[in-house]
């Protein structure tokens, strides 16, 4: 028996046909399209994988990638976040090098200075009368160079007055105050951080230094025994920069007035103590203090996790800078996130924190044109080590 079709129905079957035909056609394309994708994407993902085996081999089994690993665990050590360093170089590796760092730092302090001030620049005596080198010299008291490197920019301040330069202290107990607050409180000129402080986990409040700190010829703070030594950083009566590992009955009588804790020296008598960049400590924001024979002082502060900006320098670049400049003595001094230079009550360098004014702070380094009259007060007095909480806000 035939059936019997319409024609609509027939018309309806042959006009199907035609577009199953372009579905079908349809399909075909977004399929290629679709294994073209997945080829493209397995060829990426084996072009990263041939690169990460690549780098891998460089890091760890060539001369020049175990150097820059530990280049990398280096300016991690150096930020609050130190612990990171043992995936690049592991636990044992890391506690290692902190402890060879340390090592090497307290040797860098034992030797003796003996450079001399040659210019008479301010004296403790009151009968070498009221001229200074600046005087003199008809210079500024105070002059600011730009500078950059590889990889970093930041500033020389120059003090030709070395004499004009006292340690400040907070104002209030409890916390840390900023230099910018410090300058302009005090009526400072120009101001720089100075010494270290107690900083858990890195969000320390800023009020607990560690070492000593001496202001005015008056000993502010010390967590050391009476015969115990420690790496200071400062200035006598004359005006002479003093630098290395010291007890406080040294620094009395040396006649040491201003005075922080931190390390480590890296030029003394005229040589670097650092000899190459390898020994850098890492890459990081610097602060550091040195002093040419004429008795000018020289600081360092160069910026630093900023890419685009400035990434920071190594040790080695904070000494080769001083050198250039003429130092025969120069130390280290507290840097990371504390680094800020402040002249005429404005911020010049770019601290590499929340806040353009930098970190909250226990010392810093200022600039009087009338030192004398400065009023800094012992922050500290009455207060031992062990009442202060350098956690608490």
């Amino acid at each position: 028996m035939r059936t019997k079709i319409s024609a609509g129905t027939a018309g309806a079957a042959t006009a199907g046909r035609p577009a199953q035909r372009k579905r079908k056609a349809i399909r075909k394309p977004a399929r290629r399209r679709s294994r073209r994708w997945l080829r493209a994407i397995a060829a990426v993902f084996g072009v990263v994988l041939l690169l990460a085996t690549c780098g891998g081999i460089w890091l760890f089994l060539t001369p020049s990638g175990t150097n820059f690993r530990y280049l990398m665990a280096d300016t991690i050590i150096t930020t609050q976040h130190r612990k990171w360093a043992k995936y690049i170089i592991g636990q044992e590796a890391l506690d290692s090098r902190v402890q060879a760092y340390q090592k090497k730092f307290d040797a860098m302090g034992e030797e003796r200075d003996t450079h001399v001030i040659h210019s008479g620049t301010g004296s403790s005596d009151p009968s070498a009368g009221s001229g200074t080198a600046a005087d003199s010299q008809n210079k500024p008291l105070v002059e600011v160079e730009s500078i950059s490197g590889h990889g970093y920019s930041g500033y020389v301040m120059t003090v030709n007055d070395p004499t004009k330069i006292r340690i400040a202290v907070p104002d209030k107990p409890g916390r840390g105050e900023r230099v910018t607050s410090m300058v302009k409180r005090t009526g400072a000129i120009a101001g720089v951080n100075g010494g270290g402080f107690a900083d858990p986990n890195w969000e320390g409040n800023g009020f607990q230094p560690i070492g000593i700190v001496m202001s005015g010829g008056k000993l502010f703070y010390s967590d050391l025994g009476k015969s115990k030594s420690t790496q200071v950083v400062g200035i006598d009566g004359s005006g002479k920069m003093v630098a290395g590992r010291y007890t406080l009955g040294e620094l009395k009588q040396m006649g040491v007035k201003e005075a922080v804790t931190f390390q480590p020296r890296i030029i003394v008598n005229g040589k670097g103590l650092i000899k190459n960049a390898a020994d850098g400590w890492g890459i990081a924001p610097r602060t550091a203090m040195g002093q040419r024979e004429d008795g000018a002082i020289l600081f360092v502060v160069i910026d630093g996790r900023q890419p685009g900006h400035s990434i920071g320098a190594n040790l080695y670049d904070v000494q080769q800078i001083l050198l250039e400049r003429g130092a025969v003595i120069a130390a280290n001094l507290d840097g990371g996130s504390s680094t800020v230079l402040v002249k005429d009550g404005e911020v010049l360098n770019k601290p590499s924190t929340k806040s353009s004014e930098g970190r909250y702070l226990p010392t810093a380094f200022l600039v009087f044109e009338h030192p004398e009259q400065a009023d800094i007060r012992n922050v500290w007095e009455g207060l031992k080590p062990s009442d202060i909480d350098p956690g608490k806000w």
